[in-house]
């Protein structure tokens, strides 16, 4: 197992930093404190763009190679993930206060579902399987006390998969779309299931990792090689584990502590992303081979 320090890659502008009265999230989340961001769901696109969504003032930024921001979209809402459907490149986002939605322009979007007989209580991360199906996770303000934090799979037809986790958050697929992994935050675990669910019941679900320190783990990725890279919140580090759940790394941030998305790059299946909320800083750390 290596301990490696990540390198700075890009941080927000400051002409993009927010500087007026925080939002109502902001103020949820972190009472009494500026925040001129919060950073989070890092996910690159085919052309190698980094995309970022800064969850409390409604905005998504997509980077490009040369380090250049842009403000994609800003709407009136809280958007924690944003995904390029597989099929026809459609921004989908799970936005803690309107639901599932559609990104349609700039300004912008389309609500897709609401949950219907059963509202969200504040959607917070999504995934798509390599089968284009879309899997997302409801955390509201769940924890110990009240493990109610949802896991969802949507297909056009939406299916409740899980209803019993203390603060479902970061969610991946294994590259062969076999297996489901769900950041438990408020457990300090990771989860795994099988994603052929049965006709009607919940799937059978274990605990695949057991953390500790920090809040737990936030955002969630896989790489080809089945890699799993875990963001662990609130303790300026990731890890990254094997198909068999073994420490390959464990990657520290030169600075900050609020850790909440990680993504490997499109091209090398070894350099993952890091994400810090903190400063609106991003890294990068190139993962090493284990030794045999």
């Amino acid at each position: 197992m290596s301990v490696l320090t990540a390198t700075p890659l890009t941080e927000l502008p400051a002409p993009l930093h927010h500087t007026g009265e925080p939002s109502d999230w902001a103020k949820m989340t972190r009472p009494g404190q500026k925040m001129h961001s919060f950073l989070e769901a890092a996910f690159y696109d085919e052309d190698g763009n980094l995309w970022l969504s800064d969850v409390p003032y409604g905005r998504v930024f997509r980077i490009n190679k040369s380090g250049e921001w842009t403000l994609a979209h800003q709407i009136d809402g809280e958007p924690h993930a944003m995904r390029l459907a597989p099929k026809d490149g459609r921004h989908i986002a799970v936005d803690y206060r309107h639901g599932l939605i559609e990104l349609t322009g700039p300004q912008d979007f389309t609500p897709l579902s609401t949950g219907g007989e059963t509202p969200f209580l504040g959607l917070s991360d999504m995934a798509y399987g390599p089968d284009g199906v879309l899997w997302f996770t409801d955390s509201g303000r769940s924890s110990l006390s009240d493990p109610c934090g949802r896991v969802y799979r949507w297909d056009g037809t939406l299916r409740l998969v899980l209803d019993c986790v203390p603060y479902s958050n970061g969610i991946c697929l294994s590259p062969d779309g076999a297996w489901v992994y769900v950041a438990a935050t408020r457990a300090n675990q990771v989860w795994k299931f099988s994603s052929r669910l049965p006709d009607t019941a919940p799937p059978m679900v274990g605990t695949y990792l057991q953390l500790s320190g920090g809040l737990g783990p936030d955002g969630l990725a896989c790489n080809a090689l089945g890699w799993l890279a875990v963001a662990q919140a609130q303790a300026g580090r990731a890890y990254v584990y094997d198909a068999l759940g073994d420490l390959l790394a464990e990657v520290r941030l030169p600075r900050g502590l609020w850790t909440t998305s990680v993504t490997f790059h499109p091209d090398d299946p070894q350099q993952l992303t890091i994400v810090d909320a903190q400063f609106g800083a991003v890294f990068t750390c190139n993962i090493p081979t284990p030794r045999t």
